[in-house]
């Protein structure tokens, strides 16, 4: 029975070396994601799956296991992990929409890459050496926070002789113990909250906690006081800058804390590294844009005090200004991109935070800044026309490996053995 879903699987990898995610949904052909737009598998017997194909699909995913099961039915999903032994590993979401349900499969490349094989800038490696702290990784569904959380992780347990606890949900990377000890914990399987994972790590004597995500008050206090008492946190928030992100804190405990709240994370928080996958001008695949905000007394005033940006107070313009501390916006970076010839105009301003002022700045408008080294050649200068190889995120794109090719006819429909609700009798 597994051995025919990983069949389907494997088929499904092999479309393209670019595949990112698996999407089973009722109606539809199988589908894959490739930089970033859907594609129909076409395999005999599951031209549009039915309710029943997508159930059998999501009991064998699970594994007949009677915790996702009741999740799934009293929470409406469930996140787990599979593999396909020595070849890949998927992070996991099953739901129900409509009385049916549906499925989605994030690819985990093989091995963990580093900051340089992700082509993302070399600052974040600093992170591996800040000793206490918050640090954050932001950014939509999809967007590859956890791939750099396990570069940084990966990074730290080379260099550094320190016990490394992670609590995810579920678990992605599979870290070994290099110089570092790993520990990590998976909620449903070895824990069943963030907030109890997290409080039991205090006890657990750690130097290093990665929290999969800061989802609640419990999580984000607990975060907070770990960071205050000298541990380094490294966790991930879905919001799309490093404003956003400050804002997101701040909201999720009450109005009349906000202040003091402001002050304890002004004076906590070492790295916001906020991310954007943006196609390439070329097609060949996605690239990893950043920005990135650190600690400074310049923005731990605004943090702590609040932005005023008519007076020039902005964690935007602290930004546009640390430069050589490593900080950066996503403006800047996709007009950079843009002149270098790796994005296209109109993907570089759908992607940006303030589309019109990007807009004006491409234009040669608002004080623009054309340097030798960026500005983008006229026709008929040399080089016009030209981009410049770049090394492509191929580790955030999906899977790399080479699935077997099984012929679309070996694939019919699932067996109809299994009913969900009878398992938990």
């Amino acid at each position: 029975m597994f051995e025919q879903l990983n069949n389907l699987l494997e088929f499904m990898l092999s479309v393209s070396p670019q595949v990112s995610d698996l999407n089973f949904s009722v109606g539809r052909a199988p589908q894959v994601e490739v930089n970033g737009e859907l594609r129909d598998v076409p395999i005999k017997g599951l031209n549009r799956l039915s309710p029943y194909q997508t159930e059998q699909i999501a009991l064998q995913l699970m594994k007949s296991d009677k915790h996702h099961i009741r999740k799934l039915l009293k929470n409406g999903s469930t996140d787990l992990s599979y593999s396909i032994t020595g070849k890949t590993r998927f992070r996991v979401n099953i739901f129900s929409q409509r009385g049916t349900y549906s499925i989605v499969l994030r690819v985990i490349p093989n091995g963990i890459p580093t900051v340089e094989e992700l082509g993302l800038p070399l600052a974040i490696n600093k992170i591996a050496e800040e000793r206490n702290g918050i640090v954050l990784l932001t950014g939509p569904t999809g967007s590859g926070k956890s791939t750099t959380l396990a570069a940084i992780i990966n990074r730290i347990n080379t260099d550094k002789a320190y016990h490394i606890v992670t609590i995810e949900d579920p678990i992605e990377y599979l870290h070994r113990h290099k110089k570092s000890t790993i520990n990590q914990r998976e909620l449903g399987a070895d824990v069943p909250s963030f907030g109890l994972a997290l409080r039991a790590a205090l006890r657990q004597a750690p130097k290093v906690i990665l929290v999969g995500e800061m989802r609640d008050l419990e999580t984000t206090e607990i975060a907070l006081e770990a960071a205050e008492t000298g541990h380094l946190v490294l966790s991930t928030l879905h919001t799309i800058d490093a404003s956003k992100t400050v804002d997101r804190i701040v909201g999720i405990f009450p109005k009349d804390e906000e202040q003091q709240i402001r002050t304890r994370f002004s004076q906590t928080f070492k790295w916001i590294v906020s991310q954007r996958l943006v196609p390439k001008a070329d097609g060949s695949g996605r690239l990893g844009v950043c920005e990135i905000l650190r600690t400074s007394q310049r923005t731990r005033e605004y943090i702590q005090h609040g932005e005023a940006e008519k007076e020039g107070k902005s964690l935007v313009d602290a930004m546009n200004d640390g430069h050589l501390d490593g900080m950066q916006t996503f403006d800047n970076e996709l007009e950079r991109l843009w002149r270098e010839g790796t994005l296209t105009k109109d993907t570089a301003l759908s992607f940006a935070t303030n589309a019109p002022n990007l807009a004006l700045k491409m234009s040669g408008i608002a004080g623009a800044d054309r340097s030798p080294d960026t500005a983008k050649p006229k026709d008929g200068e040399p080089g016009a026309g030209e981009a410049p190889k770049k090394k492509g995120l191929g580790a955030f794109a999906g899977a790399s490996q080479e699935a077997p090719k099984v012929p679309a006819s070996t694939l019919p429909g699932l067996p109809a053995d299994l009913d969900m609700k009878d398992l938990l009798e």
